[in-house]
């Protein structure tokens, strides 16, 4: 990975919420006379769902009301309640959660206006949901303890006796469960089930990616999968030059090079359907990305937006054959992990 340039990063790190709408147009699309309010259930990470919140309410004058928790037992809740869902747009960290819903019949379809804003590999091919920011998957490294060059060009060579409690992994992740079903799609299912025993057998489990990103960065183990905005999380906090850890892209399409997406839908039992859609229209906008563009190191899903963030140019990510569209809900993956006995 290329040296960070200091200045823009610290620059960009002062760039967050509220600063990133100086200057950025009014979307004038609520009757001022008429305070609009919907309910959004987001497994986002809470800061930034607050941003984008602010930011939609300034320009539009609804209001939103924030339920926030894990994503997949959002997703678990709302089709628990069905009709009595006071859910109106759900926000999830990745992508299965949505698609779980849009499987159960439980979206309405977006404006081919909205879609039209994403990237078209990155959002529902029924149109019934939409990818938000993208992430890859990396491998995270501490140059005290690796070489780069010792890393393999595939992270399916890392489930092996070689990599004895050298990596970290987090099964519970839900881009760790993609991880999982596109390793099945690309390479079958047994090769999916033996990559995830030898992390049993090999690797060393964590509980959340920022532990796992925190245990390489202190020396206290080589490696870990994660997603590559942890690294800048923690780079944040602690200053670019300090920091120990390295960020590795596996080979061309390979798994472990795999983009993952944030998305959102919106209920088709929304008590008020207009705002849900605005809210979703804003979210994948120009307007909306400037804010996810400053405030994450993720990239933009519109693609008349940059991240402001010194990461790689999205065009320039080599990921696997596969996308958010085709790899569904988490059934499978939670079905391999049971069998490898990571559930």
């Amino acid at each position: 990975m290329t040296d960070f340039n200091r200045r823009t990063f610290l620059r960009n790190s002062l760039l967050v919420g509220g600063g990133l709408m100086m200057g950025m147009p009014a979307l004038n699309l609520a009757n001022a006379a008429e305070v609009q309010t919907l309910t959004l259930y987001s497994g986002q990470h809470e800061k930034t769902t607050q941003a984008i919140v602010d930011a939609f309410t300034k320009a539009t004058g609804i209001q939103v009301k924030i339920r926030t928790g894990n994503s997949i037992q959002l997703a678990n809740q709302i089709i628990e309640e069905g009709k009595r869902s006071p859910a109106d747009v759900f926000y999830s960290e990745e992508s299965p959660p949505v698609a779980a819903l849009a499987e159960r019949n439980m979206l309405a379809q977006l404006p081919q206006a909205t879609l039209d804003q994403v990237r078209e590999t990155y959002r529902a091919t029924d149109g019934t949901w939409t990818g938000i920011t993208a992430r890859c998957r990396v491998t995270v490294f501490n140059p005290d303890l690796i070489d780069e060059s010792e890393l393999p060009a595939s992270v399916m060579d890392m489930a092996t006796e070689a990599w004895k409690d050298r990596v970290a992994f987090v099964p519970t992740s839900g881009a760790f469960q993609q991880q999982i079903v596109a390793i099945k799609h690309l390479l079958g299912r047994d090769a999916a089930l033996d990559w995830l025993k030898g992390l049993k057998k090999y690797g060393r489990i964590y509980n959340n990616n920022m532990a796992a990103m925190r245990a390489v960065e202190r020396g206290e183990i080589a490696t870990a999968l994660v997603n590559n905005y942890y690294w800048y999380i923690v780079a944040r906090e602690q200053g670019v030059d300090n920091m120990k850890s390295r960020l590795h892209f596996s080979g061309p399409q390979d798994p472990g090079a795999l983009i993952t997406v944030s998305a959102a839908g919106v209920l088709k039992t929304a008590k008020n359907m207009d705002a849900a859609q605005k809210l979703v229209a804003f979210m994948t906008s120009i307007e909306g990305q400037k804010v996810y563009a400053g405030g994450v190191a993720e990239w933009p899903m519109n693609p008349a937006v940059e991240s402001t963030f010194d990461i790689k140019p999205f065009d320039e990510l080599q990921p696997p054959a596969v996308n958010p569209a085709n790899l569904g809900g988490a059934d499978e993956a939670l079905q391999l992990r049971r069998e490898a006995g990571l559930a």
